[in-house]
């Protein structure tokens, strides 16, 4: 059982952690410039997580409620 907590609360770090990250360079970031310079571009694309946990969760839900 402390294996599998372990494990989860690990996952939620992780994903928290490039959350903050995330965020934090999107602040600080200076804007590209038109030499084509990126800058520093976010680790993880969070709209499309976000589309991609909602459908998750909209078929769990669908899934539980015809059972």
């Amino acid at each position: 059982m402390r294996i599998l907590l372990g494990m989860v609360l690990g996952a939620l770090l992780t994903v928290g952690a490039a959350y903050v990250y995330d965020n934090h360079a999107a602040m600080t970031a200076p804007a590209p410039s038109a030499v084509g310079e990126a800058g520093r571009r976010p680790l993880v694309n969070w709209d499309v997580v976000s589309r991609k946990w909602r459908r998750l969760a909209d078929r769990a839900r669908s899934e539980w409620h015809r059972l």
